[in-house]
């Protein structure tokens, strides 16, 4: 077994602290952290270019072998103290497994003739934006396009997606206008998901060509002045007295509808 660390002043685990903690962070070195088997494990799978791995004593015993028939040339690899592992932990029960890993760089998605597209407009809640990526990727949807939402490469987003980061095609674009005359070059017809009764049922939609459904903020749903840039207004029908859903299941509903 490699030397185990104890100081929380060592450089590695300063950096992992700090990008664990700060978009700012994140941003200036171009990484962001992993935590967790699965999700380890996945990164290593999709060949995501991990730089380090960190494993506490007891996760090294009861993993490190699993771990170590990937291939690690490119990360370097520490041990550190169970009870260090606790205090970087971002979980209540960390696995002991932690990894930092680059951030692709920035990229613009090529809409693909057919494809299907889920559009986060605003969303701002890290586990309904995670859950949305692990549920495009249940689905097989061709991408996700993060628009004025939160961090896609924050803790808690990364988390959320159990791992589904690595193989969703994603793409942020801030700028709405840039953002539809990618949607308009790629042949796509966009909808917007909206509460209200003159919008066209989902359950009676026709996807059929190029497709991107516009899901909005989770309190005041879409801007005005996107939905009405859409070329068409779709909503859910519900029954009874609800009028609304959480934004990470009405957005698995509009995936489900576009994959039928």
């Amino acid at each position: 077994m490699e030397n185990i660390i104890t100081s929380k002043d060592n450089p590695v685990i300063k950096l992992y602290q700090k990008l664990s903690s700060s978009k700012k962070e994140r941003l200036q070195y171009g990484l962001f952290v992993l935590e967790g088997l699965r999700i380890v494990e996945d990164a290593l799978r999709e060949q995501s270019g991990i730089s380090h791995l960190i494993l506490t004593k007891q996760a090294f015993e009861r993993y490190g072998s699993e771990l170590f028939q990937a291939d690690l040339s490119e990360a370097r690899t520490i041990v550190i103290s169970n009870e260090l592992g606790n205090r970087i932990a971002s979980t209540d029960t960390t696995q002991g497994v932690f990894a930092i890993c680059p951030i692709p760089q920035k990229r613009r998605m090529e809409i693909v003739p057919g494809g299907r597209y889920i559009v986060l407009f605003g969303l701002q809640d890290p586990g309904n934006v995670g859950m949305i990526i692990r549920t495009a990727d249940a689905l097989g949807l061709d991408g996700a396009i993060l628009s004025g939402s939160c961090e896609l490469y924050s803790p808690k987003v990364v988390r959320s997606t159990m791992g589904s980061i690595f193989r969703v095609k994603t793409m942020i674009e801030n700028d709405p206008e840039k953002l539809f005359a990618l949607l308009s070059e790629g042949g796509a017809r966009s909808s917007a998901a909206v509460i209200d009764t003159d919008a066209l049922p989902v359950t009676e939609c026709s996807f059929e060509g190029t497709e991107a459904v516009f899901i909005g903020n989770e309190g005041n749903g879409l801007p005005r002045e996107i939905s009405q840039r859409c070329d068409r207004r779709v909503t859910i029908p519900m029954s009874g007295t609800i009028n609304s859903l959480n934004a990470a299941m009405a957005a698995g509903i509009l995936m489900w509808e576009l994959k039928k």
